[in-house]
């Protein structure tokens, strides 16, 4: 007889569902998550076909911006976000890296203006997933995944 741990329903909220295991704790960091009072229950390394070990985060009474999204998208591309109103999903969405990204991101490049001047940073996404590239519009360097900074509104 196989055992399972049942994790109780959300009455309203956000699931992030086929977060890569090794990604949780900067998406929970990301959005600001350790400092909110919502009911937040979270797993990680749990079993999953598309990757292997993933992570799943359920928010009650939470629902995201689309720039948070993005957050979750540049370090998460795979992952889901299911809208739940009165237990029910009303609203699934796939993520995907917007081609064009404004303030949530650093750029890498120590000597671009926008590490030294209070100027929003702006990228053009060169590729997606798996390997980020986004181009900055001021120096015209490329970030990559390895060297991704996000910005945290929190």
């Amino acid at each position: 007889m196989e055992k399972q741990l049942k994790v109780s329903a959300i009455k309203n909220g956000t699931v992030l569902d086929h977060i890569p295991a090794d990604q949780l704790f900067k998406v929970i960091d990301i959005l600001g998550l350790s400092r909110s009072g919502n009911q937040i229950t979270f797993g990680t390394n749990l079993e999953s076909k598309l990757l292997g070990k993933k992570a799943i985060i359920k928010i009650s009474d939470k629902f995201f911006k689309d720039d948070d999204i993005n957050r979750i998208a540049l370090i998460a591309p795979q992952a889901k976000i299911n809208i739940i109103h009165d237990f029910e999903v009303v609203e699934k969405k796939v993520l995907s890296i917007p081609a064009s990204i404004e303030g949530i991101a650093k750029c890498m490049n120590p000597a671009c203006v926008t590490n030294h001047q209070n100027i929003l940073t702006r990228f053009t996404t060169i590729t997606d997933s798996p390997d980020v590239k986004l181009l900055c519009r001021y120096c015209e360097k490329i970030t990559d995944l390895k060297n991704l900074k996000i910005i945290s509104n929190f």
